[in-house]
């Protein structure tokens, strides 16, 4: 790995040892237990919110009377304001302390939930979910970088990364299984009144058990922090609205598209070019000069991708296709979340003794199998073979690669650093999240259109022809769920691709191996 694995660079250039305890470290924690338990169910809950409000939109669209460009709004704002904000986030627990963003976030994130929950227009509740986004933005990069200035190297650490790792890679399925439960016993304000009891709880255990991380007096980087916010929200916002739709109308040529993306383009070009100049830079890039690190964000944004696109349109094909409920749909998935748990808990034994690269190697290399597996599902398909145990293979995928990938990306960043290094993190996951919506998205509802319209060719309009329920129309969802988790399969090559060719760290190059020398 290279030289900032084993030191420190703080603002002024001068090394600092790498073994040297993080301030909360030193000064003890309380009931370290309760402190993982805190800091894990904060990540989770942020994680699900996404997929778990997508089970409840029919039901918001009738009790609200949405129109459909409305509808995206409730998902497609939470993560404009999420995305968008994430580095000003990052960096405001550097400055302000981890503990104090960690609650502000959840309290902000709680109140909106309220909000939503209680909404009774439809712009009340897009509101409440942009509110939702930016306090997502403050606490999910302190939650990460909490960790390393509560727990100690060596096991500690690892079991604290590991638990972390778990609840980001299954907070989609956690979010599918809720979603179903709580709309069909309860009613889709509950997908949002369910965040207050545990938002609180989280807040007032952050309070009692996390230590205050060190603050780190820095300039705000005001022209770094307007046009990163511009840039990914913008960015974010583009590639979701571009997506072609259930409709089969694409938007990738709208001039709202276009100028978003450009204007995406526009701003992050500058940002790099400020972040270069500055001598206090929101971003700093050389944390992109790792080779692994870099490796990292990049293996984060080919497995979000699959992840967003995976989790959407196999739910799709199983209450559409199969009939399910959605409660029975979200119950098919956990086969995935009980996997998951399993092979995070084996690989935070494996990477103390192994290193990163060999599970995040096999994992990668069971990905490209578990999603063609996957792929190859249709109508006459068993539970089992077609959607079980291909699950089952990619839960143990994204358990071995999880936990090494998250214990890379923090390996050899100074205190000083950790939010905003955590918070390209949570940007990975929510700009990967986009693409796959977006490029995978408009490839399977091309797909699914025109085999509807060509199975009903001179029988129907094409209204009817693409509306579910019309003959045909399993046959079509099917070819573009297909088509959706084989560019998804290729997404999980390109995966293993990078991390045969940027991942080099070693077991000595982790914070929890023997330090050199």
């Amino acid at each position: 790995m290279a030289a900032d694995t084993t030191t420190d660079t703080t603002t002024t250039g001068v090394p600092a040892p790498h073994a040297r305890a993080p301030v909360a470290v030193r000064d003890g924690i309380r009931r370290p237990g309760l402190a993982l338990v805190v800091i894990s169910m904060a990540q989770l809950m942020l994680v699900l919110d996404e997929l778990i409000v997508n089970t409840a939109l029919p039901h918001i669209q009738q009790a609200l009377h949405f129109s459909g460009s409305g509808l995206e709004w409730v998902v497609t704002g939470y993560a404009v304001t999420f995305g968008g904000l994430l580095l000003l986030g990052g960096r405001a627990g550097d400055i302000l302390g981890r503990r104090r963003m960690l609650c502000t976030g959840i309290l902000t994130f709680s109140l909106a939930s309220l909000v939503a929950g209680l909404a009774t227009t439809s712009w009340l509740l897009i509101c409440a979910r942009l509110l939702q986004g930016a306090g997502a933005a403050l606490a999910a990069p302190a939650a990460l970088s909490l960790i390393t200035v509560t727990f100690s190297e060596g096991k500690a650490r690892t079991r604290a990364l590991g638990v972390y790792a778990a609840m980001t890679g299954m907070g989609g399925a956690v979010g599918v299984v809720a979603g179903g439960l709580l709309v069909s016993y309860a009613s889709w304000r509950w997908v949002f009144f369910v965040n207050v009891p545990i938002g609180l709880a989280i807040a007032f255990g952050a309070r009692r058990v996390l230590p205050e991380s060190q603050r780190h007096p820095r300039r705000w980087d005001l022209p770094g922090a307007i046009t990163g916010t511009a840039g990914f929200a913008l960015l974010i916002y583009g590639l979701t609205r571009a997506a072609t739709g259930p409709d089969g109308i694409s938007h990738w040529g709208d001039k709202a598209t276009i100028l978003a993306l450009a204007g995406a383009a526009a701003a992050l070009a500058a940002f790099a070019a400020i972040e270069a100049r500055s001598a206090q830079p929101l971003l700093p890039l050389w944390i992109f000069a790792d080779r692994n690190r870099a490796g990292v964000y990049l293996i984060l944004l080919c497995l979000a991708s699959v992840f967003f696109a995976m989790f959407f349109f196999l739910t799709l094909f199983m209450q559409v296709v199969w009939g399910y409920s959605a409660l029975r749909g979200g119950l098919a998935y956990l086969p995935f979340i009980g996997g998951f748990i399993a092979v995070a808990g084996l690989c935070t034994r494996l990477v103390p003794r192994f290193g990163a690269r060999l599970p995040m190697t096999i994992g990668a290399a069971l990905a490209p199998v578990a999603m063609f597996w996957l792929s190859r599902v249709h109508e006459q398909s068993h539970y089992l073979t077609g959607v079980c145990l291909p699950l089952l293979v990619f839960a143990a995928t994204a358990g071995l690669i999880f936990v090494p990938l998250t214990m890379t990306l923090v390996a050899g960043i100074s205190d000083e650093h950790a939010g905003i290094a955590s918070s390209m993190f949570n940007a990975g996951q929510q700009v990967g999240g986009a693409v796959g919506l977006a490029v995978i998205g408009s490839v399977a509802w091309t797909i699914i259109n025109n085999h509807a319209r060509h199975s009903l060719a001179g029988v129907s309009s094409a209204q009817n022809a693409v509306a579910p329920g019309s003959p045909g129309y399993d046959h079509a969802l099917t070819a573009g769920v297909s088509a959706a988790l084989t560019i998804g399969a290729a997404a999980t090559v390109l995966a293993l691709l990078i991390t045969l060719v940027a991942i080099r760290v070693r077991r000595h190059d982790l914070p929890d191996g023997p330090l050199p020398g």
